[in-house]
């Protein structure tokens, strides 16, 4: 795992250190306000095609073989608008960007899965989560640096299309679990977890991919992401409207994030050891409430501690979501079935987008209102949908 680990903190020190520029290098460059969204918009859009569709794929050629590629493109699109100008162009890069990195991550969540017993999948996925939070906060510093150095802000991004190439050095350096590209997928021989899954008394995992399980999860991840789309479009607005300046702003980034990064082990390894179940309600319930609770503060100061809350409750909610999806794949469809969770994900980022864009042209708090409710119908949408065989797929390995 150690060199998947390192190459996912590395890549998202990259998009850390190209996301404070991004948006400003595009209207610097001909691209209007009302077409950047579009934009923004290209490289999650891609996600939802091209997810899926590379997530098959991983699941019967060889996953390291995918992931290289996937980051070597994604260095190539990371420094492309450095060489081209104008929306339709960057349009494209930002859609051939997007593709890369879903050939990228269903590889990567998959192999997680395959390389991983049953009993210790929930840690897995926590150090996942916090190798990608390590790397986003030290991202923007990394790059704020580089354009001091160098005095062109530009440079940012370089180090993400060389945070890119490091990726894939790492990872080229991790055992390839299929022997046998082209073949017709098969689960990993592994002992450990066939013991574990074995003697764990949980239910058997799907056959197809048809099952409530994954509906349910597609579901749950779809609300997941209603927090993170609606924050992208209105949080720094609705912060200065409470009177904090660019280094509240940041600092209320890093109290969200900070918890996460700490952790999401030991969460991970809690859902293992205890279930994923009431990690998960629990977890997704404190995100949406926290939204409500951002429109009743009387001062932006009171984000840094309702931040800590969010991401203690993210923290818990995420390795539980990536749990419940690894039991809800059938075996040899792990990145099938993670290509599907991730573009769910993507929808959810895009709806939230879009709908608090509208919002918050109404009212600056209405967004943040109608995550919360979002989120909490999303949750009970999904356990009603998952039922009792939720439940019990949440359950403790026990090897």
């Amino acid at each position: 795992m150690l060199p998947l680990l390192a190459a996912e903190a590395t890549v998202w020190l990259g998009f850390g250190a190209l996301l404070p520029i991004l948006s400003i290098y595009f209207t610097q460059h001909g691209v209007d306000l009302p077409l950047l969204g579009v934009v923004v918009a290209a490289w999650p859009a891609a996600r939802i095609v091209s997810e899926p569709a590379f997530g098959w794929l991983a699941d019967r050629v060889s996953r390291r073989a995918m992931m290289v590629a996937g980051l070597l493109l994604g260095a190539v699109f990371a420094v492309a608008p450095l060489f081209v100008t104008g929306p339709v162009a960057f349009i494209a890069v930002r859609l051939l960007a997007g593709a890369a990195a879903a050939m990228y991550d269903p590889a990567a969540r998959g192999y997680l899965v395959d390389a991983n017993p049953a009993d210790r999948r929930g840690e897995a996925f926590g150090l996942y989560s916090a190798a990608q939070m390590g790397g986003f906060m030290l991202g923007p510093a990394v790059g704020g640096v580089a354009a001091a150095v160098s005095g062109q802000p530009q440079i940012v991004f370089w180090v993400a299309g060389i945070a890119h190439v490091l990726s894939a050095v790492a990872v080229m350096r991790i055992a390839d679990l299929h022997h046998d590209p082209g073949a017709e997928p098969v689960e990993p021989v592994n002992a450990a977890d066939a013991a574990a899954e074995a003697g764990a008394g949980l239910p058997a995992r799907p056959a197809t991919l048809a099952n409530r399980l994954l509906v349910a999860a597609v579901v749950l991840n779809i609300g997941a992401f209603f927090a993170g789309g609606c924050y992208e479009v209105v949080w720094s607005i609705y912060m200065t409207s409470l009177g904090a300046g660019v280094g509240l702003i940041g600092l209320s980034f890093f109290s969200f994030s900070l918890p996460v990064l700490l952790l999401s082990a030991f969460t991970g390894r809690y859902t293992d050891r205890n279930g994923g179940f009431l990690a998960m309600v629990l977890g997704l319930a404190g995100v949406g409430a926290c939204g409500a609770l951002y429109v009743a503060i009387p001062s932006p100061w009171y984000v840094i501690a309702i931040g800590v809350v969010e991401g203690v409750a993210f923290a818990f909610a995420s390795p539980a979501l990536y749990l419940l999806v690894s039991r809800a794949a059938p075996p040899g469809r792990s990145s099938t079935a993670q290509g599907i969770f991730g573009a769910a994900g993507t929808v959810g980022t895009i709806v939230a987008s879009v709908a608090s864009g509208i919002l918050a042209d109404i009212d600056l708090r209405l967004p943040y209102i109608v995550v919360c409710v979002g989120i909490l119908l999303v949750l009970g949408l999904g356990l009603a949908i998952g039922g009792r065989r939720l439940y019990d797929a949440m359950q403790p390995a026990r090897a």
